[in-house]
């Protein structure tokens, strides 16, 4: 949750967001994910995915939001999709490999695109949460041809989109405040502490330097929009109901909770609920 008085709130959230490891990467999921998993050679990198589902249907791409893991942002949610999904780590996350150059929500997205290619995907769903959200929007506004419908959860457009205790927080971030609960769901999968420091460090900078997306993009854009927050999210809600005003045929979905509860990602030690699989259903509706 985001209130007004002061950063220690905002970094209970972060906190709260990352204890989502805890149930989402039991020890049979994660069992599930070695099977399904696989490598492509992308733009310079070896990107992980995995693809879970019947082949019917436009496939659903999932990208993952900042800091994490397939597992840790969609291990909740993802058994409640009744179709193809394609599920994306992003470069320097998890156990896709790095370059020499720094994140950013463009060369991230046309490394989406690319395994598009490598798959021999001509166009799918996207669902991207918080980062991943960002990375499918640059995807949406790069590659249109490439996705038929978007879900866009849980991000903004706008540094002023946000509650300022997210920049607040960002620009004290470091490798010794992360989160312990997703150092430890990062070193599961690639036990290199140093790798998970570029990450992170890879991660915090991208967000200190966030740039706005222009109007005039998301103006231009005609892919189908599913604009999806919670009600005490770290996006604000006028944000969210602004770019369904700048986005051509967009849609509002607010959900109880705070930034991923919807979706299972931000708990504590309680379970989680039947809130993914209604989000789920809803997130279907949309793409069906």
């Amino acid at each position: 949750m985001v209130d007004r008085h002061g950063a220690s709130t905002f970094g209970a959230l972060i906190n709260v967001a990352a204890l989502a490891f805890a149930t989402a990467c039991s020890a049979s999921a994660s069992a599930d994910s070695q099977d399904r998993g696989a490598y492509a050679e992308v733009n310079g990198i070896r990107m992980y995915y995995e693809i879970h589902g019947a082949a019917r249907g436009t496939p659903l791409v999932l990208l993952h939001g900042g800091g994490s893991t397939i597992d840790v942002t969609f291990g909740q949610i993802l058994p409640f999709f009744k179709r193809r999904v394609i599920a994306v780590e992003e470069q320097a996350h998890g156990r896709t490999g790095d370059r020499n150059a720094p994140l950013s929500f463009e060369t991230s997205a046309d490394d989406v695109a690319a395994l598009l290619d490598h798959l021999k995907v001509r166009q799918a769903d996207l669902f991207g949460f918080s980062n991943g959200a960002s990375v499918a929007l640059q995807v949406t506004i790069r590659h249109p041809q490439k996705v038929r419908k978007l879900v866009f959860a849980s991000a903004m457009t706008r540094r002023d989109g946000a509650h300022p205790e997210l920049w607040n927080f960002m620009r004290g971030a470091d490798i010794s405040n992360m989160p312990q609960s997703l150092k430890d769901a990062f070193l599961k999968v690639n036990p290199d502490p140093a790798k998970l420091k570029t990450m992170h460090d890879k991660d915090a900078e991208r967000m200190r330097n966030f740039k706005d997306v222009p109007d005039a993009d998301l103006r231009s854009m005609r892919t189908p929009t599913l604009i999806l927050i919670g009600d005490r999210d770290v996006v604000k809600p006028e944000h969210a109901v602004e770019l369904t005003h700048l986005i051509p045929n967009a849609r509002l979905l607010v959900l109880v909770g705070g930034h991923g509860d919807y979706i299972g990602e931000a708990t504590i030690t309680q379970q989680a609920g039947r809130a993914p699989e209604r989000t789920a259903e809803l997130i279907a509706e949309f793409l069906d």
